[in-house]
């Protein structure tokens, strides 16, 4: 099994949030025994499923709630009865699950989560504690590249423009951009296309730059 230090490495040297993903989906749900793990932010809401985020909402799930009030890691044995559980989340795959906060600039801005099936125990202590650890360095993480990579600056380009922006800078590829958005890779090569022309550049790479460059320039004191 993989030590909780080769994870933080693994965290600290994730060059984009698609690499930090990947390691997610992998080792660290390795670690944890889980069925199905997930990482979410909350400034990218629009491109989660819907369904997803009301099972998300802290509304509907005590799981989330106690996230956001608490910003510390739970699992659904310390905030429900395994029969109401059950009603709130009837999925076999989310019989268990497991939450932890990421948190940046003191604000609550995305949560890692897991889950397991019927089958395997239940998360433990000792899982919640692990997740802490876990939680902290991505939280570092983001909070790092935030500092190195500031918001984007979107304005003039259409909401579909603005998704795939997100997601090249990102680092995902045409191929994982046209999955994300359940759409052809021929439609995502002509929306860079004009972007490109929109912002008058010729690479994803100056893409990134200009619309980088004029967020940092709205955010300077006058």
């Amino acid at each position: 099994m993989v030590a909780l230090q080769d994870i933080f490495r693994a965290i600290a040297q994730a060059e984009d949030e698609q690499t930090l993903r990947s390691y997610i989906f992998t080792d660290i749900s390795h670690y944890f025994a889980a069925t199905r793990s997930g990482l979410f932010f909350f400034d990218q809401s629009h491109l989660i499923d819907k369904a997803i985020l009301i099972a998300l909402s802290p509304q509907y799930n005590p799981v989330a709630r106690y996230l956001l009030e608490r910003h510390a890691p739970v699992h659904e044995a310390l905030v429900v009865e395994p029969k109401t559980w059950k009603l709130i989340c009837p999925r076999p795959d989310h019989y268990h699950v497991m939450a932890g906060p990421i948190v940046s600039a003191g604000k609550l801005v995305g949560a890692l989560g897991f889950t397991r099936q019927q089958d395997i125990p239940a998360f433990d202590s000792q899982n919640l504690t692990d997740l802490s650890a876990i939680c902290l360095h991505i939280s570092t993480w983001v909070t790092m590249t935030q500092a190195q990579h500031p918001p984007l600056q979107t304005a003039g380009l259409t909401s579909r423009e603005v998704e795939i922006a997100t997601l090249v800078a990102q680092g995902c590829s045409n191929t994982e951009i046209s999955r994300e958005l359940w759409i052809t890779q021929n439609s995502v090569k002509q929306a860079l296309k004009r972007m490109f022309r929109k912002l008058e550049v010729s690479s994803r790479t100056q893409m990134l730059a200009k619309l980088s460059t004029v967020a940092q320039s709205q955010q300077l004191p006058k």
